[in-house]
């Protein structure tokens, strides 16, 4: 062992100094409520502010107005009772945003099959069409139970029936139903669709038809 070689001593803290943090604690209250602030406050408001100036209706649930009266959405299924307008798919929730989600019943089960083959009765029925004629989204539920589209297809099935109902032309109402067929998105994403709502507002605004023997 070299004697000139000193080994260094540790120093003993004395009991009365003051602990220091170092200014730990002033940053993490400052990065605190810079996040608050920022994650908190700021970019919500922004994503509300740029929502309410870029797309304004669908940031307000795409809500439809008739007469200063909110009558639906064009993104949640409603049903329609009368003859005289197109039908939504099936909801396994009545159609209530508030609890959307499906049946959680599985393809194999006996109680949805004999519910899908008793509507596929009456349906085929209604719209005077062989039962397997009937398009699947007529017969089942969407997952939210709140589908607001059908497809084509199932808009052409009823289409004499609806015309029936009001007294007025196959064509005119089958032209109608083109003119609300809506295209794949971006041509690419989904499939041809028919917003229920919008059809059945566009029959209801439709000039009245003049009544046999008038």
């Amino acid at each position: 062992m070299n004697p000139s070689v000193v080994s260094p001593q540790p120093v003993a803290a004395s009991a009365d100094a003051p602990v220091s943090d170092q200014g730990s604690l002033r940053a993490a209250l400052g990065l605190l409520i810079i996040g608050v602030l920022l994650c908190g406050l700021a970019y919500p408001l922004a994503g509300v502010g740029l929502g309410q100036a870029l797309f304004a209706a669908q940031a307000n649930g795409s809500v439809i107005e008739r007469n200063e009266r909110v009558i639906g959405s064009a993104l949640v299924g409603q049903p329609f009772v009368s003859e005289r307008f197109f039908q939504s798919r099936p909801s396994a929730v009545d159609y209530d945003p508030m609890a959307a989600g499906g049946s959680n019943m599985a393809r194999t089960n006996p109680a949805l099959r004999a519910q899908i083959d008793a509507l596929r009765q009456t349906l085929s029925t209604r719209y005077g069409v062989d039962p397997a004629a009937i398009p699947s989204d007529l017969l089942t539920a969407s997952g939210a139970g709140i589908d607001p589209d059908i497809s084509p297809l199932a808009a052409e099935i009823q289409i004499d029936s609806v015309a029936r109902a009001r007294s007025m032309s196959r064509a005119a109402l089958a032209q109608l139903v083109q003119q609300h067929t809506q295209a794949k998105q971006f041509g690419l994403l989904g499939q041809p669709r028919v917003n229920v709502l919008a059809l059945n507002l566009a029959l209801e605004a439709l000039p009245a038809q003049p009544q046999a023997g008038q």
